[in-house]
């Protein structure tokens, strides 16, 4: 694996450098080394590139207030620095979010979409409200702590329970890697989130997966996220949380394995 630590992103990738790109779009408490199995398993075939979004690990912030429509323009980007005119996308969670606005404000760069325990919109259960969700995410920041204090809990709390030892470590050493400003910024902005009702738009073929036991995003986001574009592929994964691709990696990427292999012209 290959670190690029450029600005305005830095990114990790593997493969062969003149292979059709995935390209990896990480969740809000991880950055590019959380997709660490999935460049393992894949880069026998494809140049699989996960990054660290802008204010994330290795990434500076933008010069522009941070909006999905930046983060999306980032993406696009970033394929013109790795002379890609598309690629596949895969976005966990908060990146998934980030591949349905790239899906929507870039389409033509877009030939796949893999959705992992995401959603159509932010506070879809009807009861979770922005200023509540966001002071419970900052307390212990605003407290004192840094993300490399909090990851432990927080990742206890999202993953499923058969989540431990090394992986589990693998999923804090990379959520250590985000500083308090990055970290906060993205929360503020995660409740901005809402494509619903868009899903019609997006034209690129689409997996929906998520994790039985997610109760972040629930499967009944994803199945609503599934419903709304047209032709998706809906799969769960027993017994696994929020993390789907880093409880479960050798099931995950089985998955998207088959997708974009057969699932994209």
């Amino acid at each position: 694996m290959l670190d690029h630590d450029a600005e305005p992103v830095a990114w990790r990738e593997a493969g062969p450098p003149d292979g059709d790109v995935v390209l990896f779009l990480h969740g809000l408490g991880m950055t590019r080394t959380g997709w660490d199995s999935q460049l393992a398993a894949l880069a026998d075939r494809w140049r699989c590139v996960a990054w660290d979004m802008p204010g994330y690990g290795a990434s500076p912030a933008l010069d522009e207030p941070l909006t999905f429509a930046a983060i999306a323009d980032s993406v696009a980007a970033l394929l013109d620095t790795l002379d890609a005119d598309g690629a596949h996308l895969v976005g966990l969670s908060f990146g998934g979010m980030h591949a349905l606005h790239t899906a929507l404000r870039h389409p033509t760069r877009v030939r796949s979409l893999t959705l992992a325990d995401t959603s159509p919109a932010f506070g879809l259960d009807g009861v979770t409200t922005r200023e509540g969700w966001v002071r419970a995410r900052l307390a212990a920041l605003d407290a004192g702590a840094t993300p490399a204090d909090i990851a432990p809990a927080v990742l206890d709390a999202i993953s499923g329970p058969g989540f431990t030892g090394e992986p589990f470590e693998a999923a804090v050493a990379s959520m250590s890697r985000i500083d308090a400003e990055g970290l906060r910024t993205a929360v503020h902005l995660l409740p901005d989130h809402d494509v619903q009702g868009r899903g019609s738009e997006i034209t690129a073929p689409t997996l929906v997966i998520v994790g039985e036991l997610d109760e972040e995003t629930p499967p009944a986001y994803a199945r609503a996220l599934a419903e709304e574009i047209p032709g998706s592929t809906y799969v769960e994964i027993p017994d696994v949380g929020h993390l789907t691709p880093i409880e479960a990696p050798a099931t995950f990427n089985g998955h998207l394995r088959s997708f974009i292999s057969e699932g994209t012209p």
